[in-house]
Order: C-alpha cells, then structure tokens, then sequence
C-alpha cells in the first residue's frame, strides 16, 4: 500500500481554512503544487472544515491517476441550519455539524458520506479518527464500545470486500493505540506529534505494530509550531505557548543542529522517516510558499553525526 513513493505525504487540513480563511482556488493552487512535485499521498477528514476539505482534494484528484487517498470515520456530519462563522478553528467549512459515531452503522454511513463529498468511486484508506480523545470527548466509554462492539466489524468488512485497502487509527495519544493494537485489526496508525525532534513518546508502539504488522504514518511533526520557528517568544507547542522548559529543550537542539549547518525545521522533517516501521511523513499547508520550503527541507543533506550528537545528549532515542 505504501512504498517508498509514499515516503513524504500531504495532509489536507488546512485546505479548509484551519487558522485562516482558504479559498477554492488557493486550495487547488496548493494541491497543483503539490502533485506536480512529486506527492502522491493525500490525507483528508469529514472533521477538516466539516466536509470541504474532502470536496476540495476529490475535486483535485477526480481528474488523475497513481495517487493515494485516505480519509477518516467516526464523526458523521449532519445539516446545521445556522452554522457558525469558523467552526472547529476552520474559516472556510461546510455547513454542517459532527456527531460522533464509531458503531457499525455510524462507520459504514461515514464512509458512504465522503464517497459523495469527495466525487470518487475509491477511498485506499481509512482511519478511525480521534478515538479516546480527552479533549474532544471521545474518552467517554461509548465510543470505545461501540468501536470494539460492532465498528472493528465493519472496518474488516470495508476491507475484505475491497471498499477501502487498508485500515488504521488517526489519533494524537499514544496509549489508544497501545488498547487497540492487537484489538482490532490495524494496518497503519497516522500519529500526530509524537514522534518527534520533541516528543518521542510513540516510540512505545514500535514493538506492538511490529508484532502485529502495524506501520506509522507520522504528522504533526513541527508539534504546532515550534520545531518550525524554533525557541522564540510566543512559540506554540502541541496548540498552546510552548512552557519554559519546552523552549530550553528545543534551544539545544537548534544549537546542536546549527553546529551541524542543518536548520532546525530541516531535521523536524526528517528525523520520524529514520525508523523503519515509519511508512510516511506527512506535512500539510496551505501556501505554496510552506510547501516548496518544506520539500527543500525534505530533500537537504543531513549528516549522520547530527543524530548522534542528539542521541549522545539524550534529545532523541536511538533508532
């Protein structure tokens, strides 16, 4: 499913305005840019501006071919008649409203619903989307039933029957998917800023995903900011201001990367697609500028001994 074409991806969030209004055209000028460069390997939601970052990448992708998409199940979107001006953090989202539904029914009638917003006879793969989630809800207990009780049956269906080629989690903890690998049957696990120059704490599931054939696909690798910026006044770290002692971690390692004349942002990128089990990166915006600045990034070389300077200090884990 994913080869070494797929080692750099692109994620669709911002299409639909995360942070900042995004219209048609600059999404697809982004998107333009973003095939033509290579990128083959697309990541959506229903949750990304409550459907329209679905119809902005079906509408890029309707027209070529040898391209990936994934997409995600677990909120089902429903007609709001008065809808907000930004909703969810998104500026340029559709007018409807998410429920929550990780049962059976709630997960085939998701994927059902992207089909139609995205225009396209074929999704490749979908990711159960923040489960056990303090800060959305969904640690409640009924979702994590209604995955195990009747959803998990329904990604197996999804998948022998060939509607979709590959399963997973689109989650940012860590011990979630500690509970469901070896649960339900996971293919890959896209994971949000914890692999990282910063924070590496999903490393604890190298061992579960080889045992059960699981693979990363690693996003959120600037953890919101920082490791983009670097340590300055008002850096954002995991969506709120970076703390003191989060700012002092990531000043020794721009130092150590300056020592080594590679930036910063430079070794964010590259630094999760050093572990085997990691099958992609994925990075995400809405400029053009952001983009080409990141694949040059992608593409730079970085000396060995960088790493081992980060591991000889205890930055980063040995691989």
């Amino acid at each position: 499913m994913l080869d070494d074409r797929h080692e750099l991806s692109f994620g669709c969030s911002g299409l639909a305005g995360l942070n900042a209004p995004v219209s048609a055209a600059a999404a697809q000028e982004v998107l333009q840019e973003a095939w033509d460069r290579g990128l083959r390997y697309f990541d959506t939601a229903p949750h990304y501006g409550n459907g329209q970052s679905e119809r902005r990448i079906g509408d890029s992708l309707r027209s070529r071919s040898g391209g990936l998409l994934s997409t995600k199940v677990g909120r089902l979107l429903e007609p709001e008649p008065e809808p907000p001006a930004i909703a969810n953090g998104f500026h340029s989202s559709l007018p409807f409203r998410q429920r929550f539904d990780y049962s059976y029914d709630g997960i085939m009638r998701s994927v059902e619903q992207s089909h139609h917003r995205l225009g396209l006879n074929r999704i490749d793969i979908i990711y159960v989307h923040d489960i056990g989630e303090a800060a959305v809800g969904t640690d409640d207990p009924i979702y994590l039933e209604q995955l195990l009780g009747s959803g998990a049956k329904a990604l197996e269906e999804l998948k022998s029957s060939g509607v979709v080629s590959a399963i997973g989690l689109g989650v940012n903890r860590v011990e979630i998917c500690e509970r469901l690998l070896g649960n339900i049957p996971l293919d890959l696990i896209l994971l949000a800023g914890r692999y990282t120059l910063l924070d590496q704490t999903g490393a604890r599931l190298f061992p579960l995903c080889e045992k059960h054939g699981a693979r990363l696909v690693i996003g959120g690798v600037f953890n919101s900011g920082i490791l983009a910026t670097g340590s300055v006044e008002g850096a954002w770290y995991d969506y709120a201001p970076a703390s003191e002692e989060i700012r002092l971690r990531v000043s020794r390692i721009e130092q150590i990367c300056s020592a080594h004349k590679v930036e910063l942002a430079t070794a964010a990128l590259q630094f999760p697609s050093r572990h085997k089990l990691v099958a992609s990166t994925l990075i995400g915006t809405a400029r053009t500028s952001s983009l080409r600045r990141n694949l040059e990034g992608w593409r730079k070389p970085v000396p060995g001994s960088l790493w081992d300077e980060l591991e000889a200090e205890k930055l980063i884990a040995s691989t």
